[in-house]
């Protein structure tokens, strides 16, 4: 951001250093405390890479003629007749059903299938993924993907061994122009750049056929889906029919055609690009795409999966009114971002603004800044029931996130805002979600409920970055039956396993309340942390702008 870096390289070294100092010390990670001091003492040094000029992006739109697919006969059978401007939709509230969600999609697509991801990590789930994105326009169907560059680090052969091949385009999202190295060393020597680079594609997103797509909140990676340990996501996705995911697609469509978005093959190495890459594509993934899908029959709604619905012809969907919310993707070029919220902040803020007796908001790092803080407090003033769940310190995978989150707290408090933050501790197995539930649920679920009747669903954080820093959608959904499913799943699976955290009347300070049986447990200090921790923390948040959380 131009107003926090300024454009000697020196300088820009040296304030990026010490927010990577921050979070070594945050995170206890001594390789990122080589990096920043080699970030300060050779910062002059960066090399000045860049962007290759005259790239070629030739324009594409969604697919229309798709009528004669098998997966329109199948949306034609779900959604009732004439039904206008209303779409079909279900939650995806289990990890292992919404993985298995977006494989029956890609194996049933038949033209077309665009796919639009902030991470597509390279483990058992991302191989997975794209062997069903090959094995796809291997048949003929048309694949577009587009993925952020940011966590892409050492995937441009797996990624352009995926692009070469017919049928299958593949762009890279605001890349970095340095291709080597992990995120920490490719970030290192872009900070010539870094108002660019800092701005990041947040979305996630999948359409097949133009009939069907999946959109929320996870990415796709083995912690998102439940097969991961020690930690696995919390989260939710929203299965979609009809009207909504013609909008879907028009969003797409323009990050897809946007200047910000460039054809692997412009970026990776010319032998990445080679038929014997293709090969080497082929032998990674072969493993990965032959590993079975474990589903459990039901998910905590008592939905079965998607790929079995798709198997019998029709799928259970809830029929209602609903629109899309999506930034811009020029929100990624470099400018003031102070200035003004992203389209989807927004439009989220006006729906929490328009409530009359209840909000309920669940977001993995809540950092609300004025403005969100000014429209709670005239919620709450106007007798507003506001709740937010989001995560402790414990369960957190951002602890400089939550410390921003934590300044706020006596703030939410005061102006009668109740806060819940998710427990640690080893839960037991949940047959019918599918879940792992031995290992460290971290919150990553971005939803709201207003009134018990709207719902937002989607990518967006509560916080800055989100606000002004990454592209972001979402939905916003008019269904009782929806809302009321999400403020279900978090008042009575998330809630019981969260601390109420509390002022306190007597005394300066916060307690967190935790219930065990009938019993409550009273906590004067962060539960899970200890002094030096916390001092560590309040320390290192001095080096870091709140834009940057």
């Amino acid at each position: 951001m131009t107003s926090l870096f300024p454009r000697c390289p020196l300088l820009i070294a040296h304030c990026v250093g010490l927010r990577l100092i921050a979070l070594a010390q945050a995170k206890a990670d001594p390789r990122l405390a080589v990096w920043a001091f080699v970030v300060v003492l050779f910062g002059m040094l960066t090399a000045c890479a860049g962007l290759p000029s005259g790239v070629q992006r030739p324009s594409s739109q969604a697919r229309t003629d798709v009528a004669d697919t098998r997966l329109a006969a199948v949306a034609a059978a779900s959604l009732p007749a004439g039904n206008g401007q209303l779409s079909g939709m279900r939650l995806l509230p289990a990890g292992d059903q919404a993985f298995e969600a977006r494989i029956a999609l890609v194996r049933a697509a038949e033209k077309s299938i665009d796919v639009q991801y902030y991470q597509i990590a390279d483990d058992l789930s991302g191989r997975q993924f794209l062997r069903g994105l090959a094995d796809a326009a291997a048949r003929g169907v048309r694949v577009r993907l587009l993925v952020d560059d940011l966590h892409a680090a050492g995937q441009d052969a797996l990624l352009a061994g995926l692009a070469a091949r017919p049928n299958l385009e593949l762009r890279m999202f605001n890349p970095l122009a340095v291709r080597d190295g992990g995120v920490a060393s490719r970030v290192l020597f872009s900070l010539h750049e870094f108002s660019r680079v800092n701005r990041r594609m947040h979305n996630k997103l999948l359409v097949a056929d133009n009939v069907f797509a999946i959109t929320g909140g996870r990415n796709i990676a083995n912690e998102y889906f439940g097969r991961s340990e020690p930690a696995n996501f919390i989260d939710m996705d929203m299965f979609a029919a009809g009207s909504v995911v013609r909008e879907l697609s028009m969003v797409f469509d323009g990050y897809w055609n946007s200047e910000h978005a460039y054809p692997i093959q412009s970026l990776a190495a010319a032998e990445f690009s080679s038929e014997a890459s293709r090969g080497r594509f082929d032998d990674t993934v072969r493993a990965a795409g032959a590993a079975d899908l474990t589903v459990a029959a039901r998910d905590p709604l008592g939905q079965s999966s998607v790929g079995s619905q798709l198997a019998n012809g029709r799928l259970e969907l809830h029929i209602a009114a609903a629109r899309v919310i999506a930034d811009a993707p020029a929100k990624a070029a470099p400018g003031d971002a102070s200035l003004a919220y992203g389209a989807v902040m927004n439009g989220k803020l006006e729906l929490m603004q328009s409530a009359r007796s209840e909000v309920l908001v669940a977001s993995p790092y809540f950092v609300p800044g004025r403005r969100t803080l000014e429209i709670l407090k005239q919620a709450t003033d106007n007798r507003v029931r506001v709740s937010v769940i989001t995560n402790s310190l414990a369960t957190t995978d951002e602890p400089l996130a939550h410390f921003g989150y934590a300044r706020y707290r006596g703030a939410l408090l005061q102006m009668g805002v109740s806060l819940f933050e998710l427990m640690p501790g080893a839960e037991t197995r949940d047959g019918a979600a599918g879940e792992l539930r031995g290992s460290l649920g971290r919150l990553h679920a971005k939803v709201a409920v207003v009134d018990q009747r709207w719902l937002y669903i989607g990518s967006l954080n509560m916080d800055r970055r989100s606000a002004h820093s990454n592209t972001e959608m979402g939905l916003i959904v008019d269904s009782p039956e929806l809302a009321g499913q999400v403020a279900s799943l978090l008042q009575g699976e998330r809630l019981p396993r969260s601390y109420q955290v509390r002022s306190t009347a007597d005394q300066p300070g916060l307690q967190w309340v935790a219930q065990d049986g009938q019993e409550k447990l009273v906590f004067a200090d962060e539960p899970n942390s200890n002094w030096g921790q916390r001092l560590r923390l309040s320390v290192v948040s001095m080096f870091v702008d709140e834009e940057l959380l």
